[in-house]
């Protein structure tokens, strides 16, 4: 197994990411991210108080990255994982399960009892968040309307 390694992501680093970002999203979810809306999304959550967003490095080469915050309820703190991405070149070696852990370990020690996200409602994001025991939250529902 390579050796990876996870660092706060800097605003520098942004830019190294958003490839990332718009790779996945416009070939594989059939988005139609620009450079500027792909910089803009992962800059909001980045520069939001209380974010912990980290890029992941294999060999001093950034392969994927995380934003997300954390937001304080009345009985715990939850660490909303906004976004997660790997390169697509390093998908399938276990790398995706391997970051999750390594974020889960760097929020717990931060204060975080729950990590909670909204994905992608198909079999690959139930498969892969799943055997890392992420279930669907039972208690909420995501509400959304279009406005004319």
């Amino acid at each position: 197994m390579p050796e990876l390694s996870l660092q706060v992501m800097t605003e520098a680093d942004i830019d190294a990411v958003v490839p990332l970002f718009i790779e996945h999203n416009n070939k594989y979810e059939d988005c139609q991210y620009t450079h500027e809306k792909a910089y803009k999304r992962i800059h909001q959550v980045w520069n939001r108080e209380d974010s912990l967003c980290m890029v992941l490095t294999c060999e001093g080469q950034i392969i994927g990255f995380v934003t997300g915050f954390f937001e304080q309820y009345d009985d715990l703190t939850v660490y909303d994982l906004w976004e997660i991405m790997v390169s697509h070149d390093r998908q399938g070696q276990g790398l995706g399960a391997r970051f999750m852990e390594m974020i889960e370990d760097k929020v717990k020690k931060r204060g975080a009892s729950m990590i909670q996200l909204i994905s992608v409602n198909d079999e690959m994001h139930h498969h892969f968040y799943g055997k890392l025991g992420y279930g669907n939250c039972s208690n909420l529902v995501l509400k959304s309307k279009f406005l004319e």
